[in-house]
């Protein structure tokens, strides 16, 4: 079973084990979606759809989650609510995170499933604290005031998934993903808030770069890491955070893409912004008013843990984030 069957690492993840021969259930909120997954699926180079049915699941409702898990021995948990949906108090955030991990982790159980891999996110790892050397799967975010609730929700529903294999996991194992910036290929015009950045730059809307630097991960190996933590015995109790490499300044994205694409990047920024201007414009743009307490941070993360542990091998952070520009060009979003 694969939740939030629509979500751009979702899709990702079940390109891969229908690739490799497994029989995929993907949950929907709505089953009116089933259509746009099969043809994201299809733009991601599958080609036959035998293996793969549909379930409807809401994480509101915990009863379509048992009848969601009937049959299943892995899941892979990706659906929480995203930083573009309508979810606008920490409550919108938080309580749907949370309960949605439960309501899978206990129907997982119920249904016998031997492993669940939870999508958690780099959010999970690195707000409310500084650090001057990078991020490990050791550090946690410390929720004080300048954590937003999509941070928030991460970092509680993670701790949920993992205090119930504790206290009620009996045998059931659980791995964990914590992905960076996700980039790479978009499968249509549906795609992650991630890749709104790329957008931007490359539509004129971001006239200069905030002073943000973190790090960045392609959607394909994000995929690849929760295959390998779905399959290998080592993953079993672990996280494991996705970064391609070295963290980089927003000014470094837009530098990539003016180096690769040419005309085509004709609108992107060329300078950063001091602080003050973005602190302005946050109190007027909620989405702005999200980045400003990670201004002039430096976010560094460490992929040692996947690479050693999990024998993961990540492309460049330029490879990602060149090719999900130049999908978003071909579905015409630019």
């Amino acid at each position: 079973m694969v939740t939030g069957g629509s979500g751009f690492i979702a899709c990702y993840c079940m390109i891969v084990l229908l690739n490799k021969g497994y029989k995929v259930k993907a949950t929907l909120r709505s089953l009116k979606k089933a259509e746009l997954v099969k043809e994201m699926l299809k733009e991601g180079g599958v080609t036959s759809f035998e293996d793969l049915s549909f379930a409807e699941a809401d994480l509101q409702n915990e009863a379509s989650w048992e009848k969601a898990a009937e049959g299943c021995q892995y899941v892979i948990h990706t659906a929480s609510p995203t930083p573009n949906t309508d979810a606008k108090t920490e409550e919108d955030f938080v309580i749907p995170a949370r309960n949605g991990v439960l309501f899978v982790m206990r129907a997982a159980k119920k249904a016998g499933v031997k492993r669940v891999v939870l999508t958690s996110a780099f959010g999970a790892v690195s707000y409310g604290t500084l650090k001057d050397t990078p991020y490990t799967e050791d550090d946690w975010t410390v929720l004080n005031d300048t954590v937003f609730p999509y941070q928030r929700s991460k970092t509680i529903s993670e701790k949920a998934a993992w205090e119930f294999i504790q206290n009620e996991g009996a045998g059931m194992e659980l791995s964990v993903v914590n992905p960076t910036t996700v980039m790479g290929p978009v499968l249509s015009n549906d795609y992650a808030h991630s890749i709104q950045i790329i957008k931007q730059m490359l539509n004129g809307e971001m006239r200069g770069c905030p002073k943000l630097i973190t790090g960045y991960v392609d959607v394909r190996d994000v995929a690849d890491l929760h295959f390998r933590a779905l399959t290998m015995p080592e993953a079993s109790g672990q996280r494991f955070i996705a970064v391609a490499g070295e963290a980089l300044s927003m000014l470094d994205v837009a530098n990539i893409l003016r180096k690769n694409l040419g005309h085509v990047a004709h609108k992107v920024p060329k300078k950063e912004l001091p602080n003050w201007i973005i602190r302005v414009i946050s109190v007027f743009n909620p989405k702005i008013k999200m980045i400003t307490p990670h201004l002039g941070l430096i976010k560094r993360a460490s992929n040692e843990k996947a690479k050693k542990i999990l024998n993961w091998k990540p492309r460049s952070a330029e490879e990602a984030i060149v090719d999900a520009a130049e999908s978003l060009i071909k579905f015409n979003q630019v």
